[in-house]
């Protein structure tokens, strides 16, 4: 969550909370930080300043503003820049030199007609900021009932407030296309604001409202990801993972972008493995292949007519049949390739914290029954001789 939307708020202009004032660097606070490596490098005698600076909105929004003023600005510096109509404020997240990389980087030219920065946000802008942001919520929330009461087939997911306060961007998807001019006037009618409709992807939204993975750690498109890849269930094959698309979807509903970050090494590693649809000729039957192990290369065969039982081989061992298969040879069985030597690790875990057992709620403990250890002591004392005179005498 950004420092400019936290729910603490703002004293005298400073986001409460982690006291970095928007420019911490830990990922936690700012959406697709950049680290500014050349903040500690002197620019050479006689050369200015890049007049260019990067500001971040809500949920990581960026967008490059031009510094005509030639203002001192630095990572964190909440500023009014232009928009259409009135001002917007943000808040600076690069400047100097590295923003010329950035620039390269989303394929904008350095000379480009960019809007430009006013002024560092005075007490007042941050005021009317903060209150903007207050709103945000509850339009949003009274911005679905009116979706929902027109029967559009929309999700109002994000509503963003300009820096004055003068219009709200409602960020929508959709499956398909959506007629919302009726709405739009129910918001303006609503709201007493300047409307704006954008339709982003799935995901997109998710990238905006960020969350937690099945990983436990957040979200790669709302931490470091720009670029959305397309992501396809033949990643999954490579990777001999299950086709189950409650495991395999992620939080936009689509396929997870971390099916791709080790797809090219499982390529590389197949590259001398046989062919996945290889059959091997024998004379107790042809044999299909069923799974591969790329970190053991490890190949499991079965046979057609007893696809149950499977059969764990070598690569070597798969290659040598296949050339004794290219003579128009068959061998005896797989059996006599089979893979002996499968030692199992035994796993031992062991209590090396000091924690509790994990079963220890799962039978209650009995207390104990104080009638009846009464009843003991009672028949103890009844079996106790009396007195020391009628006790037995020893002999």
């Amino acid at each position: 969550m950004a420092c400019n939307n936290c729910s603490t708020g703002t004293k005298d202009g400073v986001p409460k909370g982690c006291n970095n004032n928007g420019s911490c660097g830990t990922g936690s606070c700012n959406k697709l930080t950049v680290f500014d490596w050349l903040s500690n490098m002197g620019l050479p005698q006689g050369q200015e300043p890049f007049d260019v600076v990067e500001v971040r909105f809500k949920n990581g929004r960026k967008d490059f503003f031009r510094n005509p003023e030639k203002l001192s600005l630095s990572m964190g510096d909440i500023v009014a820049t232009e928009a259409s109509p009135g001002h917007d404020v943000g808040i600076v997240s690069l400047a100097g030199e590295l923003v010329k990389v950035q620039m390269n980087k989303k394929n904008t030219a350095l000379n480009a007609e960019l809007p430009k920065i006013y002024r560092k946000a005075s007490q007042k802008d941050i005021d009317i900021w903060s209150e903007a942001r207050n709103r945000e919520e509850p339009v949003r929330m009274r911005a679905r009932e009116l979706a929902i009461a027109l029967n559009l087939e929309m999700k109002i997911s994000d509503v963003e407030f300009q820096g004055d306060g003068s219009k709200a961007t409602f960020y929508y998807t959709a499956n398909d296309r959506v007629d919302f001019r009726q709405l739009i006037k129910d918001f303006a009618r609503e709201f007493s604001i300047r409307i704006e409709m954008k339709q982003v992807g799935f995901r997109q939204e998710a990238s905006r409202l960020g969350g937690i993975g099945s990983c436990g750690r957040e979200l790669c498109c709302s931490t470091w990801l720009t670029d959305f890849r397309s992501v396809n269930t033949s990643a999954a094959r490579y990777q001999q993972l299950s086709l189950n698309p409650q495991k395999l979807a992620g939080q936009c509903g689509k396929l997870k972008c971390c099916l791709n970050y080790e797809l090219d090494t499982y390529l590389d590693a197949l590259k001398s493995f046989p062919d996945l649809d290889t059959k091997l000729f024998t004379e107790k039957g042809n044999a299909n292949c069923q799974k591969v192990d790329i970190f053991k290369e490890l190949m499991w065969f079965c046979y057609e007519n007893n696809p149950a039982h499977w059969h764990v081989l070598t690569v070597e061992q798969v290659k040598e049949i296949l050339a004794v298969n290219a003579k128009n040879q068959k061998v005896a069985a797989l059996e006599d390739f089979v893979v002996e030597d499968t030692k199992t690790i035994e796993k031992n875990f062991q209590n090396v914290v000091g924690q509790d057992s994990l079963n220890r709620f799962d039978k209650p403990k009995k207390r104990p029954n104080k009638n009846k250890k009464r009843r003991n002591n009672n028949k103890q004392q009844q079996q106790k001789p009396a007195n020391k005179k009628n006790a037995p005498k020893k002999n």
